[in-house]
C-alpha cells in the first residue's frame, strides 16, 4: 500500500514538475513561491488592514502572526523531523529545480501550511476573502512542486495541517476571551464578547455607569475598574513572555556565549570574588544549574526570571504612581530596546545589575518619599516603616555591587539627588541613608579580601580594561562608535523619547516642594491617580540614570566604551521617558504616540530577528552574512568542541597516552570545557582543558589548578582564528613548555552553508 502511494505520489510530481513545464511557469512559479518583494507587501497590507479595520484587523494580523510563529517550528517542522522524507529531487535527480536543492526535509510543505493557515485566519475575520486567499494559497502549494522541492502529498498535508491549527488557535482564544474577559476584564468584554464574531452583539448587562450614584462615584468607579484592567494585561503580558523566554532558551536556537561558559565555571569553583567580576554572577549560575543540572538552560534560567520581575516591579511602581497603562508601556518598552532584550535570555553580569540597580532605584524612591510631610504625618507611620525601605536600599545597593563593580556608581546617584532636590535632604538627618550607605559599604569587603589575597588583580585589570595604562590620546573613533552603537541597541524612536524627556526634565532641576503641582494623571487612560503624581519622580529618574550615561559618554574620549556597560541606566531613562511622555500628551502634544509606536514598530521586529537570524533568510530569501550575524557569538560552538574532541581522541588512539587540551583564549576554553562531555565532568577537579600558562594572571584560569602536572602528556592547542587572519606562530612560552609542536592545521566550523567558525590546531608534544 505504502509503495503504490508513493509511486502514485512521484507521478504526479513528474506530471507537474515535467509535463507541465513551460516558459511562463517558468518564470512565474519561483515569483509566487517567494521573492524579495513578498515581506513588504505582507507589511504594507497588514498596516493598510489595520488602518482601514482598526481592532478587527489588528486582532486578523495578530491571530495570522501567531499561526504562522507557532505552527511553522512547533508542528510543521517537527513533523519534517520525525518523518525525515527526502526532497524529490534527490530520489529523482532529474528534477527541474527552479529554486535551489535545500538540505532540509519534504513533508509537510511550510510554505503551504502557512498560507493556508494565513488563508484560514483571514477567511474566519472576513468571511468574503476566500475569493482571493483560496486561490493565492493553492497558487503557492501548487508552486511548490512545480519548482521541484515538494511532492504533491507534501503541499496537500501541509495545507490540511495549516488550516486545522489556525482555526483551532482562532476557536481556542476567542472560547478563552470568553471566559477570561468576563472574569477579568469585563468592562473590555463589554465592548467586544468575541474575537472573530463581530456581528454579534454584547450581552445584555448593565453598564458600569448604570446606578444611582452621583457622577463623581460613577467616574471614579470606572477608572478604578479600568486601572485593574491594564494592571491585569500587564501581568498576561509579563507571564507571555516569560513563558515565551523560556522555550526560547530551552530550544537549540542558540548555544552558550563564551563569558557564559566562563561564568558556568566559576559556579563550580566557589570564591569571594574573581579576576574581573565580583561573586554575584557565579553564585547565580550556581543557582541556576543546580536547579536543571549543567545544560544550556540551567546556565540561562534565571535570565527570564529576572526580567519577569523586573517588569512586574515596574508595572506596579508606575500603577502606584501614574497609571498601570503607562506601567505596561514601559514594559513593552523595555521589551523592544535590544541592549535590555539580550539580558532577558542570555545569564550575564548585566542582568544582575539591572535587578539590584531596578530594586535599589524604586527601594530609594519609596524611602525619599517620606520626606514629603504629609506622609511623615500619617498617625500610623512608624519609625520603623520609615526605615525599612533604606534597610532595602541598602541591600540592593549591596547585591548590586556584588554582581557588577558599576553599580557602585548608583551611590553617585543618590548624591546627585539629594544635591538637586532640596526636600529629599531632610532625611539626612535621618537615620536611613546612612544605615543604608553602612550596608551597601560591607559589600566591598569579599573583593578586598580576595584581592588582598590574589595580588590586586581585579584593580589592575579594570585599570587596563579602563585604558588608564596608556598615555591619552584624544581620538573621535570611540566616540562615534559608542553613539552609533547605543543609537542602535537603544532604538532610535525610544532613544529620541529619552532625550526628550532629558530636554524637559532639565530646567525643572531646582529644588522646591516635594508636593507641587504635578502632571495629573490622564482620565482617558482609565488611570486616575489621587493624589498626584510628585513633581520630584522625574528628577530622580533622570539622577538615577543619566549620570552614568553621560559618564561613560565622556570616557569616550579616553578609551573604548562597550555598549552594554549603561544598560542600568536604560530603564531609569525609559520610565523617564514615559512620565514626561505622558505629561505631553495630557498637554494635548499627540505626537509622542508617534513616536512609542514607532519605537514598537521597528524594536520589536528587529528583537524577534536578533533572537533568530535564520528567519532573514524564510523571510528575505538571503540568510544573513557570518560577518552581520550577531548570533554567530552563540552558534557552532558545540561543533566546534566535537571536532576538537575527535582530533584529541585520535591522539589518544594514535600514542597510547593521555591528551589534554589547551585554549588560547579565556572564551574557547570555556567553551572546550562546557561542550565535550568528558571535560565537563571533570569540572572542576580533574579538568582536561586549560588555559595557557602566562606569567602574571590574564582571567581567571591563572588562579586555579593548570597543566604542570602533566608532564610527559601531550596536548592539543586550540586557537581561534579571525576570519582573514593568517595564523601565527606558536607562543613562545608554549613552545618552550614542550618537547616538539606539530601543525595539525585549521578547521572550519560551517552553519547552515557558511564558515562561522574557524580553530587551529597545534598538537604539543610531551609536556617538559
Amino acid at each position: 500500500m505504502t509503495d503504490w502511494l508513493q509511486s502514485l505520489d512521484a507521478a504526479l510530481f513528474r506530471c507537474i514538475n515535467q509535463s507541465l513545464s513551460n516558459p511562463f511557469f517558468d518564470w512565474l512559479m519561483p515569483v509566487v513561491s517567494g521573492n524579495k518583494l513578498f515581506v513588504p507587501m505582507v507589511i504594507v497590507a497588514s498596516l493598510a488592514l489595520i488602518w482601514r479595520q482598526r481592532t478587527k484587523g489588528t486582532l486578523c494580523v495578530a491571530f495570522i502572526l501567531l499561526a504562522v510563529a507557532l505552527g511553522d517550528p512547533l508542528i510543521i517542522n517537527s513533523i519534517k523531523h520525525a518523518i525525515a522524507r527526502p526532497r524529490p529531487f534527490v530520489p529523482m535527480p532529474e528534477s527541474i529545480t527552479l529554486v535551489g536543492r535545500t538540505a532540509s526535509f519534504s513533508l509537510p510543505s511550510a510554505h503551504a501550511a502557512n498560507m493556508a493557515a494565513v488563508a484560514m485566519v483571514a477567511f474566519l475575520f472576513f468571511r468574503g476573502s476566500w475569493r482571493f486567499m483560496v486561490p493565492l494559497a493553492a497558487a503557492v502549494a501548487f508552486s511548490r512542486v512545480y519548482n521541484g522541492v515538494h511532492y504533491v502529498s507534501d503541499v496537500l498535508l501541509g495545507a490540511t495541517l495549516g488550516a486545522g491549527y489556525a482555526a483551532l488557535l482562532v476557536w481556542g482564544l476567542d472560547r478563552g476571551w470568553g471566559w477570561a474577559g468576563r472574569k477579568w476584564f469585563p468592562m473590555w468584554w463589554r465592548q467586544l464578547p468575541t474575537l472573530c464574531n463581530f456581528g454579534g452583539s454584547a450581552p445584555n448587562q448593565p453598564s458600569p455607569l448604570a446606578s444611582d450614584t452621583g457622577a463623581n462615584s460613577q467616574l471614579s468607579t470606572l477608572n478604578s475598574q479600568l486601572a485593574s484592567h491594564w494592571l491585569r494585561l500587564g501581568y498576561v503580558v509579563i507571564a507571555v513572555l516569560f513563558l515565551a523566554r523560556l522555550a526560547y532558551i530551552g530550544s537549540p536556537t542558540i548555544e552558550l556565549s563564551e563569558d557564559e561558559a566562563y561564568q558556568w565555571q566559576w559556579s563550580k569553583h566557589p570564591a569571594l570574588a574573581y579576576y574581573s567580576k565580583p561573586p554575584g554572577i557565579a553564585v547565580a549560575q550556581w543557582i541556576g544549574t543546580h536547579m536543571w543540572g549543567d545544560t544550556a538552560f540551567g546556565v540561562r534560567f534565571l535570565a527570564p526570571c529576572i526580567t519577569a520581575l523586573i517588569s512586574v516591579l515596574l508595572l506596579r511602581f508606575f500603577a502606584r504612581e501614574a497609571t498601570a497603562k503607562l506601567g505596561l508601556f514601559v514594559v513593552l518598552a523595555a521589551t523592544a530596546t535590544p541592549l535590555l532584550s539580550v539580558g532577558a535570555v542570555l545569564m550575564t553580569v548585566d542582568c544582575l545589575s539591572v535587578l539590584f540597580w531596578t530594586l535599589a532605584m524604586l527601594s530609594g524612591w519609596q524611602a525619599i518619599r517620606s520626606a514629603d510631610a504629609h506622609v511623615r504625618s500619617t498617625p500610623t507611620r512608624t519609625w520603623a516603616s520609615a526605615l525599612r525601605p533604606w534597610l532595602f536600599t541598602g541591600l540592593w545597593l549591596a547585591l548590586g555591587f556584588l554582581s557588577k563593580n558599576t553599580n557602585a556608581f548608583q551611590l553617585a546617584c543618590f548624591a546627585l539627588f539629594f544635591a538637586l532636590w532640596k526636600p529629599a535632604r531632610t532625611q539626612l538627618r535621618t537615620a536611613g541613608p546612612w544605615l543604608a550607605l553602612s550596608i551597601a559599604a560591607l559589600a566591598v569587603l569579599p573583593q578586598l579580601v580576595w584581592n588582598a589575597q590574589n595580588g590586586w588583580a581585579t584593580v589592575e585589570h579594570l585599570h587596563n580594561r579602563a585604558g588608564l595604562a596608556q598615555a591619552w590620546k584624544f581620538t573621535p573613533n570611540y566616540l562615534i562608535d559608542f553613539v552609533v552603537a547605543e543609537a542602535a541597541l537603544l532604538n532610535p524612536a525610544f532613544l529620541a523619547l529619552i532625550f526628550g524627556g532629558v530636554v524637559v526634565t532639565l530646567p525643572q532641576l531646582r529644588a522646591g516642594d516635594l508636593q507641587s503641582p504635578s502632571v495629573a494623571a490622564s482620565t482617558a487612560d482609565g488611570d486616575c491617580k489621587s493624589p498626584a503624581r510628585h513633581a520630584a519622580l522625574p528628577t530622580f529618574l533622570l539622577c538615577m540614570g543619566l549620570p552614568l550615561l553621560l559618564g561613560y559618554f565622556l570616557y569616550t574620549f579616553r578609551a573604548r566604551v562597550q555598549p552594554n556597560w549603561i544598560v542600568p541606566a536604560v530603564i531609569p531613562l525609559l520610565c523617564l521617558a514615559a512620565l514626561q511622555a505622558d505629561a505631553c500628551w495630557q498637554r494635548g502634544v499627540r505626537s509622542v504616540r508617534v513616536w512609542f509606536i514607532a519605537g514598537l514598530a521597528l524594536g520589536l521586529p528587529l528583537v524577534i530577528l536578533l533572537h533568530d537570524t535564520n528567519l532573514t533568510g524564510k523571510l528575505f530569501g538571503q540568510s544573513l552574512p557570518a560577518k552581520l550575524d550577531p548570533l554567530v557569538r552563540v552558534r557552532g560552538w558545540k561543533a566546534m568542541a566535537e571536532t576538537v574532541e575527535a582530533e584529541r581522541q585520535k591522539t589518544i588512539a594514535a600514542e597510547g597516552k593521555p591528551v589534554f587540551l589547551i585554549g588560547a583564549h579565556y572564551g574557547i576554553t570555556s567553551l572546550l570545557s562546557f561542550y565535550i562531555p568528558e571535560a565537563k565532568t571533570g569540572v572542576p577537579q580533574t579538568p582536561i582543558v586549560f588555559y595557557q600558562s602566562s606569567e602574571k594572571p590574564e582571567n581567571q584560569y591563572s588562579f586555579w589548578p593548570d597543566y604542570t602536572s602533566r608532564k610527559g602528556h601531550s596536548a592539543i592547542y586550540v586557537q581561534q582564528l579571525k576570519k582573514g587572519a593568517q595564523p601565527e606562530p606558536p607562543p613562545a612560552r608554549l613552545a618552550a613548555e614542550f618537547t616538539h609542536i606539530e601543525d595539525l592545521g585549521t578547521r572550519d566550523i560551517q552553519y547552515r552553508g557558511q564558515t562561522i567558525h574557524s580553530v587551529r590546531l597545534l598538537l604539543c608534544r610531551e609536556l617538559k
